[in-house]
């Protein structure tokens, strides 16, 4: 047989595809289909006779990697820049949401804000940042049809649409009520957004990319936390009795809603959703530019195409804005809404929303000067932006679950220290100061991993005809758990004070357990084979099977799994 191998010794993509179905054998019930090689090691017909067999570790059941090893561009190449141009139109959508959280956290804090609407007290605050959450939970319900039904272009016109109303009205308002009216209505726009952009951003990132570019939707939510706190820190010596200080940070938030309103429609829809629809010649067209360089026999876009096919229902509950039952109707299905509702509950019930109410904590600490705690409030979003940023470099590298593990571990850790620093700073400022580095320790720690796996992990493990819906219920799941912890959270560390952080240590603890059990592993596979993973008996084992392949040198040569 004529050899296909590279200059390097390694498999070539016509070897996997077409002489190693004839010459290896598997003891798998299953033929040997195209595999990721996953170590270094190569395999060839190099050994001398009767030498030791060469073997190569492989992740079973994935054709993904296979075609890459051929067809892998560089994630800085000018093709791979225009789709990183197109995903950024779609980040702005978590960029939204990360305007509101640190910008009303720091208006609330600033006296003529808390003079004009009598946020004077836990209880206030707590409602007024929580009514926010109530618009998301109102929105949720029409986010994914909406998404469904006309794509994922237009589900991220009409939130900016929703949101660029509610970032006028707030920054208009005279009144408490104006200020609730445009809070809910950004509320609404914000989770109109969410799954529309989620669910755009990994259905259009490169497979070979997608821990970066999905896991990069997230961080973009700092790009609006570091612009607002820090806009607000520089106005808190603006003094006076103008409102300008807190005018102009609301009026801020307009900022991504005008940017997606501005390009949405000069980026290209989602191959998925055309599929969805019954055109593919529109979904190619578009996986050939933006995965295949051009390249029109690309062998990726040939697997994502078939895939897509095979996978995705033209006729599925998509279609119908009221039918959800692909999010429960099988055991599957379940399985996946699940992980869905864990990774809801446990990346916002993992600490108070320090974002809304880091002020706070700082002050229960000992710092009472408003600008140390604006300074400090602004500090933590650069922080955790770089730890995000570092974390996608590896969320491909060691995969989703592992990633998740050790951030809740040090998450756990560090709130037991803050509960300790906590409970005995009193007359000793230094255990104080103590608590408080450890909360950036846990912010670092959660942004490594938690913050990219939000948008990614969720969007991954959910089926194409039920992501849209599936990622409208992560929503409401999410914000169900926001709006008890944004407005349980003030009232209990004012009446508890420490402690109220064994809640938290509880749930951080209880998560990694969690995670061990029943989280799959969606690494190296495109997102339509995570098919095949949960139609197993044990998702999670055949999430991380993988495959030693053996190559005798001797004529004869075999396969042990």
């Amino acid at each position: 047989m004529a050899s296909h191998t590279d200059e390097k010794g390694q498999l070539s993509l016509y070897q996997l595809e077409n002489e190693l179905p004839g010459v290896l054998r598997t003891s798998s019930n299953s033929p040997l289909t195209p595999i990721s090689i996953e170590k270094a090691g190569s395999l060839n017909d190099s050994a001398p006779e009767g030498g030791e067999p060469e073997t190569a570790e492989v992740l079973k059941s994935s054709r993904l990697a296979a075609a890459l090893l051929a067809e892998r561009p560089s994630v800085y190449s000018f093709q791979m820049l225009k789709l990183w141009a197109v995903l950024f139109v779609a980040y702005q959508c978590s960029a939204q949401n990360g305007f509101d959280a640190n910008t009303f956290g720091g208006v609330s804090a600033m006296p003529n804000f808390k003079k004009q609407f009598g946020v004077d007290q836990g209880t206030t605050q707590g409602f007024l940042a929580a009514i926010y959450v109530m618009g998301n939970v109102v929105g949720s319900f029409v986010a994914g049809p909406n998404a469904d039904r006309y794509g994922r272009r237009f589900g991220m016109f009409t939130g900016s649409v929703v949101s660029l109303i509610g970032a006028i009205l707030q920054t208009a308002a005279q009144k408490e009520a104006h200020i609730i009216a445009g809070r809910v209505t950004l509320g609404v726009g914000a989770v109109l957004l969410g799954p529309a952009g989620q669910a755009y951003t990994i259905e259009m990132a490169h497979p070979a990319y997608r821990g970066i570019m999905g896991g990069m939707y997230q961080v973009c939510f700092f790009l609006g936390t570091i612009i607002s706190t820090w806009l607000e820190f520089g106005l808190s010596y603006y003094g006076g009795t103008s409102t300008i200080n807190w005018r102009l940070p609301m009026a801020i938030q307009a900022l991504p809603a005008l940017v997606v309103l501005t390009f949405v429609y000069f980026i290209p829809e989602s191959p998925r959703w055309y599929i969805s629809r019954g055109e593919p010649d529109k979904a190619r067209a578009i996986l050939v530019k933006y995965h295949g360089n051009g390249n029109p026999d690309s062998e990726v876009v040939r697997l994502e195409m078939d895939e897509m096919r095979e996978v995705i229902n033209t006729g599925g509950s998509d279609k119908r804005w009221w039918d959800y039952r692909e999010l429960f109707n099988s055991r599957e299905a379940r399985y996946r809404s699940f992980l869905v509702g864990c990774i809801a509950f446990f990346g916002q019930l993992d600490l108070p929303p320090t974002s809304y109410y880091f002020p706070l904590m700082v002050q229960t600490a000992g710092i009472a000067s408003e600008q140390i705690q604006l300074l400090l409030n602004a500090i933590q979003t650069p922080v955790m932006m770089a730890s995000s940023l570092a974390g996608i470099q590896f969320i491909d590298r060691f995969g989703r679950r592992k990633l998740l593990m050790v951030s809740s571990l040090f998450m756990t850790i560090s709130v037991a220290v803050i509960i300790g620093a906590t409970a005995t700073q009193a007359g000793h400022p230094g255990i104080g100061i103590l608590g408080i580095a450890f909360i950036y320790v846990f912010l670092v720690s959660f942004a490594f991993a938690w913050t990219p796996c939000q948008c990614l992990y969720p969007t991954e493990v959910l089926a194409y005809n039920a992501r849209a819906k599936g990622l409208g219920m992560y929503g409401l799941f999410q914000n169900i758990v926001t709006f008890i912890n944004t407005y349980a959270a003030p009232v209990g560390i004012d009446n508890d004070s420490w402690r109220f952080y064994f809640l938290y240590l509880v749930v951080d603890a209880v998560g990694i357990l969690v995670i061990y059990v029943f989280f799959v592993e969606t690494k190296g596979r495109n997102i339509e084979e995570m098919e095949a993973i949960f139609k197993e008996k044990h998702p999670v084992r055949a999430s991380l099977a993988k495959q030693k392949v053996m190559v005798s040198p001797q004529e004869e040569r075999g396969v042990e799994v």
